[in-house]
């Protein structure tokens, strides 16, 4: 696929997937769960231990089912690695051009970490494929429609502090799609399984019909 169709799959549902977990089982085992959930879209940080070899067997045990990302991506060789692992898709707390060049180079999106509107037009100039709000914690709602009323054109993300009640309300606001951690994935295959069905649900009631993703 091309980069903005691996985008477009990518945030598709709205909702997408942060394992951060102290194990490779660990993550395996929550990446497992999500996926019978319903999720389609996961990003494994790479602060998870053995993080690359979570991406590289999820990548080939999943094929057209979901979409494994790398997250925590700092710098190039970083970059690099994760796509040499299967990531199809980057996220970054911070923005760096050189992880943007790099992952471009081999067709492979980035979502690259801002907090400011200075920092979104920044990484848009960049070619930055969604851009990620973070920590969405330190921000609102309301700060992103603010935001996207004067940049209508910033496909939005806010990841870090997202809550499966208030997930809605970023939409709801213009977000492109949300990032959640750890509030997805508590609880056995049933919790998560019924948690995930009704925060989609919620979300894409909540998704305006011109949003553009």
């Amino acid at each position: 696929m091309f980069r903005w169709e691996i985008t477009r799959a990518a945030l598709a549902q709205r909702v997408f997937a942060i394992i951060r977990t102290g194990s490779y089982d660990e993550a395996a085992a929550a990446a497992d769960t999500l996926i019978s959930g319903g999720i389609r879209t996961l990003e494994i940080s790479l602060t998870t231990p053995f993080a690359l070899e979570a991406v590289t067997t999820l990548s080939r045990e999943v094929g057209d089912e979901a979409l494994i990302g790398a997250g925590t991506v700092l710098d190039a060789p970083s970059a690099r690695m994760a796509i040499d692992a299967g990531a199809r898709f980057l996220v970054s707390p911070s923005l760096d051009a050189d992880v943007i060049r790099t992952a471009h180079r081999y067709g492979v999106p980035v979502f690259p970490g801002v907090a400011t509107p200075t920092e979104i037009v920044r990484a848009m100039e960049l070619g930055a494929d969604a851009i990620k709000v973070f920590p969405a914690s330190d921000h609102s709602p309301r700060w992103v429609a603010d935001v996207l009323a004067a940049l209508p054109q910033a496909p939005l993300l806010p990841t870090g502090g997202v809550t499966v009640e208030d997930a809605p309300d970023w939409i709801v606001a213009g977000a492109a799609a949300v990032g959640m951690g750890s509030a997805l994935a508590e609880g056995d295959r049933v919790a998560v399984a019924k948690r995930v069905a009704d925060l989609l649900a919620r979300v894409a009631e909540a998704a305006p019909a011109s949003n553009g993703v």
